[in-house]
């Protein structure tokens, strides 16, 4: 007979959620989550984050995923977080294929894109049961539908997936899974992995909205080697297995788009000597885009790098072994995040893994192919310097600009330029994969992009417009050009191409709005230089109504003016103030396991929580009770006759605390105990009490009570304080 179709019957019904426009992280799960919630707060508070945690009812993924009126459609403003646990799907069934659940696997697949363009969405997969892993056909199935996940979202510009592996390679628990709490409320897992999947939520939401660095600075001696290289000689520096792993570690970061550089205090012959003679080190010559070595203040080298670069200061990480290196940079170059080793080498590789600044939410393929590209950049300069006149120079490039409509695999490299992109953008508007992806759906905009090569190589994708037709003008929203390709012509291309579509479709002319901000003035010097008498005043900005006609007959010449846009692509000096940022390393040293960030997070709600003391525990069971409820509910401690829901307990923490119990005592306890009456250490000793009578049987109650009855009033009173002061002495 044919199994009827997988349901999710709604068991904590919960009223509708009203709309709210603040932003919030909205998360749905197959299991009950809301024990994610004290780290998650936690961490938000850690890097002031301003969101909101709200949570779908429980057990309606599907639902929340394909109903247009749910919590995850109308986080327009956030982020999207699903939680699932595949066993989930069959919880509420007694029998279930794995065939039908990896049918399941590829439904829910559909729903996740189907319900994507509204905001950014992190699908974690949580681990199986051990229950469930011990079965053979399911623990394949588990490996499969995570493959299949993977595939299907590796591309995604608004999906990021967590795998189970993920999880357990930052934050490994030892006993992760919670069988009698899963029993007893669906709370699948234990306190300390809660801490691990909330932290690790935290660390994504973190990179997607966090300014991303692009260059890594590194120290040679005692940092990619051991040794000194100036004294022990290239051959006499060592090579162990944790700088390995290090120079590993920074393989990864640049093949995921970073930029590495040498800053060293050294003799440049020795390190290049040193990089010769070690042909079995990771890193080579090649993987480093520029250096420094010299015996100069590293901060004064980090600022030439950052000009050699046309980079700004604050996208660089320095890495160093030397704590004083460290603070000089901090001192004189705070816009630098000085990143101080460990003493002890053998944790430099656990110790980068938690820095969460090298933290990506998506890596695209223009990040890939950033370091050829300046690879191709410092050729490109070579030529230019040898060139008669700038003229010569970029009639010798080559150049090639293609400027076609934006295809969907380019989303997250458009977002992530208007994310990042500063000196050649028109308004400065950051605009998330699901915000582009919401004007071209409803709101009637076009996303051309604009991609550009050279005889020496290919720059990827650096310009987009984004524009409409609006009362009989084409009105542009985004107009912006990574710095790589400025000042060789193209931003008049991508000028002249919005006249000639005006010009097209009958437009009389084009408007562009200009926001004036710190580091836009190459934008600003551009839209002058080609048409200055078109400007007209607009709120704390203007706007360029340019004729249509004109705008498409609209030229690069390298004249004064245009030469001025080239020399503000040069980073202008600024007053150095320290970017107000996260404590990377004292998350890194203190907060890497789920332990410490447990007791970070129970910390932190005793300091808030100022729960007042009221009848001291009288036996040694009430003490341990309490010791239990005050580790729960994040307080420095409770009296036994304090309600646990005055305490602010709730449902989800009764089951947890139940599970304590029964790991603790080796009782089962229903959540009738819970409800029954007053919940209060007193009055769950009492019942731990009566419980162990009966599993004690009538013939040991008994034998017990024969016991009692044999010790006279004066033994009886001297036993009860002996028991209240913790069970100390000889019993009569």
């Amino acid at each position: 007979m044919a199994q009827e179709p997988l349901t999710y019957p709604n068991l904590l019904a919960q009223p509708p959620q009203s709309k709210d426009p603040a932003p919030a992280i909205a998360i749905s799960a197959t299991f009950t989550a809301e024990a994610i919630e004290p780290t998650l707060s936690f961490w938000l508070r850690e890097l002031k984050l301003d969101y909101q945690i709200r949570f779908a009812p429980y057990n309606q993924v599907f639902q929340q995923l394909l109903d247009p009126g749910g919590l995850l459609a109308g986080n327009r403003n956030g982020f999207n977080v699903i939680f699932v646990r595949f066993e989930d799907w069959a919880r509420f069934r007694d029998q279930v294929s794995v065939t039908e659940l990896e049918e399941h696997v590829q439904r829910f697949v559909s729903a996740v894109r189907a319900a994507a363009s509204v905001a950014p969405m992190l699908v974690c997969v949580c681990p199986a049961s051990q229950k469930f892993l011990n079965d053979r056909d399911c623990a394949g199935f588990v490996s499969r539908a995570q493959e299949l996940l993977q595939k299907a979202f590796d591309e995604s510009g608004t999906v990021h997936l967590v795998t189970a592996a993920e999880v357990e390679r930052l934050y490994p628990v030892a006993k992760y899974d919670d069988p009698h709490a899963d029993e007893l409320g669906h709370v699948p897992y234990t306190p300390e992995f809660f801490a691990a999947l909330g932290t690790l939520l935290a660390r994504k939401l973190h990179a997607a909205v966090a300014s991303r660095y692009k260059v890594i600075a590194l120290d040679c001696d005692e940092t990619l080697w051991e040794g000194v290289c100036g004294e022990d000689g290239p051959q006499g520096v060592r090579l162990d297995d944790f700088r390995r792993g290090l120079q590993r570690f920074m393989l990864a970061q640049r093949e995921a788009g970073m930029l590495l550089c040498l800053c060293s205090k050294n003799n440049p012959e020795d390190v290049f000597e040193t990089f010769h003679a070690h042909p079995e080190m990771p890193l080579a010559l090649e993987h480093l885009a520029r250096s420094r070595l010299n015996w100069e203040p590293k901060s004064a080298n980090l600022r030439e790098l950052a000009e050699e670069l046309n980079l700004s200061l604050d996208s660089f990480i320095l890495v160093d072994n030397s704590a004083t290196e460290c603070a000089e940079v901090q001192a004189d170059s705070p816009e630098v995040l000085a990143i101080a080793l460990p003493s002890d080498a053998s944790e430099s590789v656990s110790f980068l893994d938690h820095v969460w600044a090298f933290d990506r939410w998506k890596t695209t393929a223009e990040d890939r192919g950033r370091a050829q590209m300046y690879a191709q950049e410092a050729e490109r300069a070579r030529v230019g310097r040898q060139a008669a006149n700038l003229e010569e120079f970029l009639a010798s490039l080559n150049l090639s600009v293609k400027i076609t409509p934006m295809k969907e695999d380019q989303l997250p490299r458009v977002s992530q330029l208007t994310l990042r992109t500063n000196q050649m953008n028109f308004t400065s508007v950051r605009r998330r994969e699901n915000e582009i992806l919401g004007l071209l759906d409803s709101q009637g905009y076009e996303c051309l992009t604009v991609t550009v090569d050279d005889r020496f190589g290919s720059y990827g994708l650096t310009g987009v417009m984004l524009f409409r037709v609006s009362d009989g003008s084409l009105a542009v929203d985004t107009f912006l050009l990574s710095c790589r390709a400025l000042g060789r012509g193209v931003e008049h291309r991508m000028l002249a191409r919005l006249g000639e579509i005006a010009v097209e479709r009958g437009l009389a002319d084009v408007e562009i709005p200009f926001s004036p901000t710190p580091r836009n003035r190459p934008a600003e010097a551009l839209l002058k230089s080609v048409g200055a008498a078109f400007e007209q005043s607009a709120g704390a900005g203007s706007k360029f109504r340019f004729p249509a006609e004109t705008l498409a007959r609209v030229t690069y010449r390298t004249t004064k003016a245009a030469a001025g846009v080239i020399q503000e692509r040069r980073p202008r000096p600024e007053a150095a103030a320290a970017p107000s940022r996260p404590d990377y390393t004292a998350i890194a040293r203190n907060l890497r396991t789920p332990v410490q960030i447990l007791e970070a997070v129970r910390a932190a709600s005793q300091r808030r929580s100022a729960g007042t003391r009221a009848d001291v525990p009288r036996s040694r069971l009430e003490k341990q009770l309490a010791q239990i409820w005050a580790n729960l509910l994040g307080l420095p401690s409770v009296g036994i006759h304090q309600n646990f829901f005055d305490l602010g307990g709730h449902s989800l923490l009764a089951v947890q605390l139940l599970s304590l119990v029964r790991q603790t005592f080796n009782l089962d306890l229903s959540l009738k105990v819970v409800y029954s009456g007053d919940f209060t250490v007193a009055e769950l000793a009492k019942a731990i009490e009566l419980r162990e009578i009966e599993q004690a049987g009538a013939g040991s109650y008994a034998e017990i009570l024969k016991e009692l009855e044999s010790l006279s009033d004066e033994e009886v009173r001297a036993l009860l304080a002996r028991e209240q002061n913790g069970g100390s002495g000889n019993t009569p």
